[in-house]
């Protein structure tokens, strides 16, 4: 195995820059135009996709073609916090209540209702999460 690190690239073109941070608009996936499962694919979504990268003294203009990078255990973090995390806090206490013989239907509204602490929770932290997530940015 390599010791290089996984990452995963997006292409996409330059749409705002700030002092700090350039704001690109990621291009959609050629592939997903011709796939079947596209209505049911969340990357097949239409509208724009952005992505703000943390930068200092670049030269970057606006219109620009880059290629935006991230670590790939960064990407499956992401996924884990905002995806197979609360599927398992739903499924977890759908089961314990369901086990401590509350009716089914209420224990599906708590289960579901603990949802909104958890993604509450994740809002109330989004610069210090955002600040785990970086992004590298490349001219092409």
């Amino acid at each position: 195995m390599s010791s290089q690190a996984k990452t995963v690239q997006h292409f996409g073109k330059v749409q705002e820059i700030t002092l700090n941070s350039i704001k690109v608009a990621i291009q959609g996936q050629v592939s997903c135009a011709g796939c079947q499962a596209q209505t049911v694919c969340g990357s097949a979504d239409s509208g724009s996709k952005f992505v703000v990268v943390q930068r200092q003294n670049h030269s970057f203009i606006v219109g620009d073609d880059v290629r935006v990078t991230m670590l790939q255990s960064i990407g499956f973090w992401a996924l884990f916090m905002g995806y197979i995390l609360p599927f398992i806090v739903v499924l977890v206490t759908l089961i314990i209540f369901t086990v401590m013989g509350f009716n089914e239907g209420l224990s599906g509204l708590i289960s579901l209702g603990l949802l909104v602490p958890y993604f509450v929770f994740l809002y109330l932290f989004r610069d210090k999460i955002s600040k785990r997530i970086n992004f590298d940015i490349q001219k092409i």
